[in-house]
């Protein structure tokens, strides 16, 4: 892959007009996604006594979170993120903070904890796509915004990592309930600040009378759904590797509490992944740095599970996740640069959507495979997943990677390159 330096750093993007404030802002509102699943399932265990019906309320949580975020992402574009993000989100925190009450003390009815816990997902703010939206919108230079997408994928990465400890420090000296209601106020409180203390955020869109903006992925360029189906196989792998490394420990007899540092080495590994794609200028167009980075993770894992021991695994798995925020960050980078400037919302929804659906099948599939299949057949399973969808998108007709921004950035022609 041919490469230049790019001369602009990370400052550079908190240094553009407004940027800090509101990525801060979104930041801050996103730091509930890292806490409330982790609080959902203290709190859901504890208040009915019941580990699956836990289980099962995450997962519906989950799933009208992520399945309806295309839907969600839609509405922001044909509105505009002040008028639709303030109604999500005083949804969200209400029917979060009904949870918080009935899981308080034991005893909730599980059936009305699992209807609360669905609606709530089904009502979260997509602050994600909102945010790399506003990012396409307030940076110009495409060397620039590949930084700025880098930078919110490894700041995303770290609320996640950062969300739980957060819940485990609260549950020390509050019910574990507490955690949801600082899910509903940190993310009505950032939400808040996102639409109404930045400048940079578009204010409400004149919607056409009898005009239905499709939440699909009708309408929507090619490349959109090669970047999502991609994404889809990166989350299945890694959901994957993340159940096998447990699985890896324990037929090796390894101490249990050596995995929480096998898997801190592919988070780590994708912070420094991610850092080092946004420090760098691609030539190559990025439908093709796409596959090539889900490919490279997707062989990388296939060779883990011939790890001898522990520690090459770790170090296996800190090259596998140098990957992973490359690839995610390249996969919104192709949905926002193919899509109307009307549309990216519902693009990088449907990228985020992808990961997240793949790493449930994910889960799913791990659980299917370990024990009946040898360990390093299994891993070899796991990577063959992001290898197979990289394959497809390389595969797609040529023109899907070319496809030239509807609407271009100032200072830029139709059919320009991603980076001179």
């Amino acid at each position: 892959m041919s490469t230049h330096l790019s001369r602009p750093s990370y400052a550079a993007v908190l240094r553009v007009p407004y940027a800090r404030r509101a990525f801060t802002a979104a930041l801050a509102a996103r730091l509930s996604y890292g806490t409330v699943a982790p609080a959902l399932l203290l709190s859901v265990s504890r208040a009915t006594g019941s580990w699956p019906v836990s289980g099962a309320v995450l997962s519906l949580f989950g799933a009208t979170t992520v399945f309806l975020m295309p839907l969600r992402a839609s509405l922001i574009d044909g509105h505009g993120p002040r008028r639709a993000l303030p109604p999500m989100a005083a949804l969200y925190g209400a029917l979060l903070s009904v949870l918080a009450a009935l899981t308080w003390r034991p005893g909730a009815p599980a059936a009305l904890v699992a209807v609360s816990a669905a609606l709530a997902g089904a009502c979260a703010p997509p602050l994600g796509p909102a945010m790399r939206a506003l990012w396409s919108e307030l940076v110009a230079d495409p060397g620039l915004l590949q930084r700025a997408y880098s930078l919110d994928g490894v700041a995303e990465e770290l609320l996640y990592v950062s969300g739980p400890a957060l819940v485990g420090v609260l549950a020390g000296v509050a019910p574990p309930a507490a955690g949801i209601l600082l899910s509903a106020v940190l993310n009505v409180a950032g939400t808040w600040a996102f639409v109404a203390t930045s400048p940079a955020v578009p204010g409400p869109r004149p919607v056409s009378p009898g005009r239905r903006r499709p939440a699909g992925l009708r309408g929507l360029p090619a490349p959109v759904a090669v970047a999502a189906a991609v994404a889809l196989g990166v989350g299945l792998s890694l959901s994957c590797a993340e159940l096998l490394v447990m699985a890896f420990a324990t037929e090796r007899s390894h101490d249990p509490a050596l995995v929480p540092w096998v898997l801190g080495a592919l988070s780590a590994g994708s912070a420094l992944g991610g850092l080092a794609n946004g420090a760098v200028r691609w030539r190559t167009a990025a439908r093709v740095r796409l596959c090539r980075f889900a490919a490279a993770l997707g062989a990388v894992l296939a060779l883990a599970g011939l790890a001898p021991d522990v520690w090459t695994l770790t170090a296996v798995m800190a090259l596998a996740g140098a990957f992973i925020a490359p690839a995610l960050t390249t996969a919104y980078l192709l949905a926002d640069e193919t899509a109307a400037p009307g549309s990216r919302a519902r693009a990088g929804a449907w990228v985020n959507t992808g990961v997240n659906a793949g790493g449930s099948a994910g889960s799913l599939a791990a659980g299917l495979l370990i024990g009946r299949f040898p360990l390093s057949l299994c891993f070899t399973l796991a990577g063959a997943a992001a290898l197979v969808t990289a394959a497809a998108g390389v595969m797609r007709p040529r023109a899907a990677g070319g496809l030239p921004r509807s609407s271009p950035r100032p200072g830029e022609t139709v059919g320009e390159p991603p980076a001179p």
